[in-house]
């Protein structure tokens, strides 16, 4: 648990706002959590099921849909929300965030970064145009930046670098957005954890004409308090009158305490990940339904919960389907 001082509190929470953000696939009510839909769908629930939950925005993921299905078909149906059935606003990642997570397939220069698919060893050069061209296609309401990401923990001339060549990559795919005034970019403010590289970031991005920003390369391992200062160092410099995405982040604490800091947008596949792999997100944590103890357990996951799960499975049906029934997915998602 996040432990702060009452005084840090209180002069935290004078950052902290509400907003309407008006896209052109609706509006969305901030601060809100986008859950993450990486290949045009949430793992264990239909779109409908989002609309029923109210879910205003959604999250694609870039270099996912590169792969496949692809810029070409999305672009011949008319895009992702006509693809997939969705309705309501999109926002999709760049692709940057798998040079972290694919480093051992990933080569990284000034052009871009070249990758080797994980399923087909396909090669892909995802530069900042490419990035651009198939948010394009994907029709997302909000588009981010081809950011050079490294790892949180990451210290030295390696920082600075990416730091700077994420600045250079967002003027490049500011002039190959083809869609500027349908789809709105995003720059994405990095530096680690050095609070001079955040500033020096913040500062330069601020200076391009844009509909709003990012806050990446954090939510990576890094300490609590460190990640607290480079958020607020961002939110201290970001324009008050433009919403504020910081990436990476589900957490219902972290959730919490980053509203307080200024930010109005999140994202992360925690919930999902977590049902899948059969727990349920509880008031008091997460409850295992995995384990033995719940073989027999003929109570609801929670007794004072109205949701269809809670009123219509027990513990024990549960712990028979988790991780074994895809059904399970959807009803771990819906307590």
């Amino acid at each position: 648990m996040l432990s702060v001082s009452k005084y840090w509190v209180n002069a935290l929470y004078r950052k902290a706002r509400t907003s309407k953000i008006t896209l052109p696939h609706g509006e969305v009510d901030a601060p809100v959590f986008m859950p993450v839909g990486t290949q045009g769908t949430l793992k264990g629930l239909l779109p409908e099921q989002l609309e029923e939950l109210n879910c205003q925005i959604i999250l694609g993921n870039t270099y996912h849909l590169g792969n496949r299905p692809g810029p070409d078909l999305l672009e011949k149906v008319g895009g992702l929300h006509k693809f997939m059935g969705w309705k309501k606003s999109l926002l999709t990642d760049s692709g940057g965030f798998q040079m972290v997570s694919l480093l051992d397939l990933a080569e990284i220069t000034e052009e871009g970064v070249k990758f080797q698919a994980p399923h087909d060893k396909s090669v892909m050069m995802l530069t900042p145009e490419k990035s651009i061209h198939i948010q394009n296609a994907i029709g997302a309401d909000i588009m981010m930046q081809l950011d050079d990401v490294v790892a949180s923990t990451t210290t030295g001339p390696r920082v600075e670098e990416a730091m700077y060549r994420t600045i250079r990559w967002l003027d490049r795919g500011l002039k190959a957005n083809k869609n500027a005034t349908t789809q709105n970019l995003f720059p994405i403010v990095q530096g680690g954890l050095d609070p001079d590289l955040r500033r020096k970031c913040a500062q330069e991005l601020i200076k391009r004409d844009v509909a709003g920003f990012a806050i990446g390369g954090l939510s990576g391992g890094e300490e609590k308090k460190l990640f607290c200062k480079m958020v607020s160092i961002s939110t201290d410099i970001l324009p008050r009158d433009k919403p504020r995405y910081l990436m990476g982040v589900g957490f219902a604490v972290d959730l919490v305490v980053c509203v307080a800091l200024g930010c109005d947008m999140f994202d992360c596949v925690f919930p999902t990940r977590t049902a899948r792999f059969g727990s349920a997100l509880v008031p008091t944590g997460q409850l295992q339904l995995k384990k033995d103890k719940y073989k027999k357990d003929f109570r609801p996951i929670d007794d004072s919960c109205s949701c269809s799960t809670c009123q219509r499975y027990t513990r024990a049906y549960l712990h028979t389907v988790v991780t074994r029934e895809p059904v399970a997915c959807c009803l771990a998602h819906s307590t």
